[in-house]
């Protein structure tokens, strides 16, 4: 053939079917894929602080360490209470024509899957103390300290965002610990990853290779004190970043709860608020906002009643035991 031939007529053919198999293979399949894709309906774009956020996230390589995938694995229930979707990200963009850091998904879990930390963590108080010296809330965090993004200072102005660092972790530095612009918009990025639930009626998908929920799982007594679940697991989930391993706080910033008159009262009505609806009532004493740890996590009152008998029962605090419908009757009149 003449084609063979004609080194012209060669490099045409070969540009023209290149050109051909791209638009087939590439450019027709993301067209597609861009008009089936659309957000989840209760999904709420990035302020602009918290689009400034992931900026440094991405620059300071969080992602070599952090995931922010939800894999349908049974592993990783403790990560978000459903497997990633594809609409989970379909707010994210480029950052500009160079590069493509739409996604953060990740491949390494050196450190926790952040996909729903602001869920899982919702205290801009733990936040900072955390980016300051992980060492001061999670005493195994091989995580770096950020302590460039905080500034020492004699004294605060009053728009000044304030971190209370204990003694112990402050490695020399006195004075006012404030956080810059930076650390803030860092922390409000990361307070915005929360998993949007899915629309009434879709089917959620499914974590696989889970164990049998049967075995090994404590009977369930209605009415009971012992819920048949392991408060001591879920204290480490829910409340153990804050109030310690060891229920005693970190001095000015996380209160303790072993000794405190609210978790030794035999009424658990305030002890269940606390954790349903947060508290600021120590705001004056240093200590910062509790989130509603209960509400953010969607903690069932099961889950609750495990919690606060964990914590009256430890540490040395000898307390009397609450039921599920002790909980459940506080619950349904906080809704009230």
């Amino acid at each position: 053939m003449d084609i063979y031939n004609n080194h012209k007529k060669l490099y045409l053919a070969a540009l023209f079917l290149f050109i051909v198999l791209t638009i087939f293979v590439a450019i027709l399949p993301a067209l597609n894929n861009q008009t089936n894709n659309a957000p989840l309906p209760g999904s709420k774009p990035l302020s602009r602080l918290e689009e400034e956020g992931k900026d440094i996230f991405i620059a300071e390589g969080c992602v070599a360490c952090h995931t922010q995938q939800v894999r349908n694995l049974d592993m990783d229930k403790s990560w978000g209470t459903r497997p990633g979707i594809a609409a989970d990200y379909a707010r994210n963009k480029r950052v500009d024509v160079w590069r493509n850091t739409a996604t953060l998904m990740g491949s390494e879990r050196t450190g926790p899957d952040l996909t729903s930390i602001g869920s899982r963590q919702s205290s801009s108080d733990w936040h900072m103390l955390h980016l300051y010296n992980p060492r001061a809330v999670v005493p195994g965090s091989v995580m770096p300290s950020y302590a460039w993004l905080f500034t020492a200072r004699d004294y605060a102005y009053p728009e000044d965002v304030v971190v209370t660092v204990p003694e112990q972790y402050r490695k020399g530095v006195t004075g006012k610990i404030v956080a810059s612009h930076e650390a803030l918009a860092l922390v409000a990025y990361l307070k915005s990853l929360r998993q949007t639930p899915l629309p009434i009626g879709k089917p959620t998908p499914v974590f696989l290779y889970g164990k049998d929920a049967a075995a090994g799982s404590l009977p369930q007594t209605k009415g009971t004190a012992t819920p048949g679940l392991d408060g001591a697991a879920l204290y480490a989930s829910n409340c153990q970043s804050c109030h310690q391993e060891n229920g005693q706080g970190l001095v000015g910033a996380f209160p303790a709860l072993k000794g405190s008159k609210v978790v030794l009262d035999a009424n658990p009505d305030v002890q269940v608020t606390i954790i349903m609806k947060g508290y600021n009532g120590r705001v004056s004493e240093g200590y910062g906002i509790m989130p509603p740890v209960g509400v953010n996590n969607n903690l069932k009152p099961e889950e609750v009643a495990a919690i606060v008998n964990h914590e009256r029962s430890n540490w040395g605090n000898n307390s009397k035991k609450v039921t599920v419908d002790q909980v459940k009757k506080i619950i349904a009149s906080l809704k009230k």
